[in-house]
């Protein structure tokens, strides 16, 4: 009858160790189930003749689906995004894609190349907006990142709309917490 504890005494344990791990699991399918749709998503767009997939950058969180870059036409725009809805688990697509033709491709990717270093110098200056996360395509800033209030979101807006060549601001900043 000992033997018989000792197995139910052991058995009991393992599902004891095993309920933290289990909880922890579902953090992880979530992430593993992002990460997947980020894949899926590029490979379809790879797949796709209507857009050059090389010219997409996706990432995914949540089920949301962001989609950046230039793309040469506003029907591979659209295709993109119909790409993209198209993938299982996907929630929703933020279609951030710019349209710029293969012609001033050069001259854009230069000037939002300085556009971005600009922002992020202007930005570093304050101590609450150094860790914001900039990106220009086609002159539209993306920030995003964190910042401690709702002033300091509206003044990182500002200092970026006052750098030469910004056309837009796209603030996605999140408040700490």
């Amino acid at each position: 009858m000992k033997f018989g504890k000792q197995v139910l005494t052991g058995a009991v344990l393992a599902v004891l160790l095993a309920a933290p791990l289990g909880a922890g699991a579902a953090d992880t399918k979530a992430v593993v189930s992002d990460s997947w749709i980020t894949s899926k998503t590029k490979i379809a767009l790879f797949g796709d003749q209507r857009v050059k997939g090389s010219q997409v950058s996706v990432t995914t969180t949540h089920g949301m689906v962001y989609l950046h870059g230039k793309v040469d036409s506003a029907e591979a725009k659209s295709a993109a995004a119909a790409v993209a809805k198209g993938i299982d688990g996907v929630q929703s697509v933020k279609n951030d894609l710019q349209v710029v033709p293969p012609t001033t491709r050069k001259a854009v990717d230069a000037n939002d190349k300085d556009i971005a270093k600009a922002v992020e110098s202007r930005l570093s200056r304050d101590g609450q907006l150094k860790k914001v996360d900039v990106r220009a395509d086609a002159g539209v800033v993306t920030l995003s990142g964190s910042v401690p209030s709702i002033n300091a979101s509206a003044k990182a807006s500002e200092t970026a709309r006052a750098v030469p060549g910004v056309k837009a601001v796209k603030n996605e900043l999140a408040l700490n917490q």
